[in-house]
């Protein structure tokens, strides 16, 4: 087809615009209806929109021949983003106004009365509806867009509406966007609307500010699986996390809480809902047949952890005899389920944010009542007036009076329980540990070796000094990266080896006392402190990081740019090797 030109439009508005009224874009789309289908311009007049109210349509077309209804939005524009108001008009509102409830808005165009004369007249001739969003630019740029892509999903989530008004006959369904010149961007599949069966017991509902509908009730773990087989990531695509995986200390909850009721007949399939939060979803519609509810186009808004974690588990387990045998007990795992509907997006929105702002419980959090955090929060406050933070949040919300009380003196700063873990590991010299600090909060095993009884008799001193050293840390490695760029613009990744090797110049300096006394029992960083340090990074961190890089062993991986090495124990060994064939260090802990 020939473009469509300004001066076609021009002529068409000049000769028109009286008795049609409307503004002079809309006319392109009067254009293109009788270019594409060959119609005279009588017939395309009844079948494009001239002014507001379209809903996110201004045209339409049946083509007998085809048994195709067409529905259009025109916009003269390359820019494909101006097709995000219009998709949003008919997912807010279109798709029921045009086939559900023409006759709830009385200031409706002429065209949706148009419109639903053709469809009325030919409902059953229509084998297939096809909305097109025709612009002058390139479709495949549209195509590419992912909020058009997330709201044609949207869109296409609607089929039920088609349904409703072609009697469920199986009316194929597409949306695509078009170039004016002809050009069409790839097809997406014919959508057809995904119901699920979903039986839940003790259903109730409750009604929202403005129509919108929350039902509540247990359903099966196995049927909210099944969803997420045949609907895939698109399953969790409201959800503003996807799953975790099983590494996540919350999906190793939920995994061994599966092997307990499923696997080993521990525990009663019942009590997995008394120990879970329960998930929400959202479906564009809920119907209760035959006892049970059908869901239309679900949506997991909160649980994509425990949809994922139990799907795993069961991928894991399927060549398990045992997971047979239970099968009964793996039917009767039940989550408490919220399934929201009639709801706008942006009600959703708000109900998917809201369902998932919940604070996740850290795994150093549950050990801030342990006997040994316990004594340190004692040792901390009695050797130095210290508060320490073993619950989070706790010291911003301690009052004066409290502090007084409790005989905490030093007001500016508290200790902080993952902070000190990290102090403790990188004193070790563990500094791998480090970039995993939930799984040594969960191992009982290394969680003992972090807060082992001999951090009670640790100079509380030292232990502050070393913690301080965290303040300064960048600033330290930007410094002896100016020393030599070509040389040191590796030093950032050796962070957490620097501030090991910095403890451990600290611990070794025959002046340690001096230091402890004049910096080491409070949580201010003077300047002199900060002097110090830095003298320690350039004199000896500095010179223990060059040797470091230019040992043989390490020779390949630094060719190829690959430092990973840094951040391993063994080369925190290597390092204190060299410190002890220089200044005779020796490894020194805080215990």
């Amino acid at each position: 087809m020939a473009g469509i030109t300004d001066r076609m439009i021009d002529q068409a508005y000049s000769d028109l615009k009286g008795t049609c009224g409307g503004v002079r874009n809309d006319y392109f789309g009067l254009l293109y209806l009788e270019r594409e289908f060959e119609l005279k311009r009588d017939r395309a007049l009844n079948q494009v929109a001239f002014g507001g109210n379209d809903y996110g349509v201004d045209g339409f077309h049946f083509d007998p021949d085809k048994r195709n209804l067409y529905l259009f939005q025109f916009k003269y524009s390359s820019s494909y983003t101006q097709f995000k108001v219009s998709l949003q008009r008919l997912i807010d509102a279109g798709m029921e106004r045009i086939f559900v409830s023409p006759n709830v808005d009385d200031a409706k165009n002429q065209l949706l009365l148009q419109l639903r004369s053709c469809m009325v007249e030919n409902r059953s001739l229509v084998e297939q509806v096809c909305i097109r969003f025709v612009f002058t630019g390139d479709p495949t740029e549209a195509e590419r867009s992912q909020v058009l892509d997330k709201l044609r999903e949207d869109l296409e989530n609607k089929k039920y509406l088609i349904d409703s008004f072609f009697n469920s006959r199986s009316i194929a369904f597409v949306v695509e966007f078009r170039s004016a010149s002809g050009k069409v961007g790839p097809l997406s599949d014919q959508h057809h609307s995904r119901v699920y069966a979903l039986p839940m017991t003790e259903m109730i509902s409750r009604s929202g500010p403005t129509g919108e509908c929350m039902y509540v009730g247990f359903a099966r773990l196995v049927d909210l699986a099944g969803m997420y087989r045949d609907m895939g990531q698109r399953f969790f695509e409201r959800n503003i996390r996807y799953g975790l995986g099983t590494s996540e200390f919350v999906n190793r909850s939920i995994s061994r809480s599966l092997k307990s009721i499923v696997l080993e007949d521990k525990e009663s399939p019942s009590v997995f809902a008394f120990n879970h939060n329960g998930i929400t979803l959202y479906a564009e519609k809920i119907d209760r047949v035959d006892g049970c509810h059908n869901i239309t186009a679900p949506r997991l808004l909160n649980g994509a952890q425990t949809i994922t974690t139990f799907t795993e588990f069961l991928d894991k387990n399927k060549d398990n005899k045992r997971l047979a045998e239970r099968h009964a007990a793996l039917s009767e795992l039940r989550v408490m389920c919220k399934v929201i509907t009639e709801a706008p997006q942006d009600f959703v929105v708000n109900v998917t944010i809201n369902n998932n702002r919940q604070n996740p419980v850290e795994p150093w959090n549950l050990h801030a009542n342990d006997l040994i955090q316990l004594e340190l929060h004692d040792k901390f406050r009695d050797d130095l007036g210290i508060y320490y933070e073993r619950q989070e949040n706790a010291f911003q919300n301690l009052s004066y009076e409290e502090m007084e009380d409790e005989g905490i003196t030093e007001e500016g700063k508290a200790i902080q329980l993952l902070k000190l873990a990290q102090t403790f590991l990188v004193s070790d010299g563990n500094i791998a540990a480090v970039a995993h600090m939930r799984r040594v909060f969960e191992d009982d095993a290394s969680y003992d070796l972090v807060f082992n009884g001999s951090r009670r008799k640790a100079d509380t001193r030292h232990v502050v000094l070393c913690y301080k050293v965290q303040f300064r840390l960048r600033r330290l490695l930007e410094e002896v990266e100016q020393k030599g760029r070509n040389k040191y613009w590796f030093i950032h990744r050796a962070r957490t080896l620097f501030w090991a090797l910095l403890c451990q110049g600290i611990l070794n300096d025959p002046d340690v006392e001096f230091l402890s006394d004049e910096y080491g029992t409070d949580m201010s960083m003077k300047a002199q402190y900060t002097d110090y340090l830095n003298a320690q990074a350039s004199t000896r961190c500095r010179l223990i990081l060059a040797e470091l890089i230019a040992d043989k062993a390490y020779a390949d991986k630094v060719a190829d740019h690959n430092f990973s090495f840094l951040r391993t124990n063994a080369a925190f060994k290597r390092g204190m090797n060299i410190a002890y064939k220089k200044w005779k260090w020796v490894e020194k802990r805080l215990r």
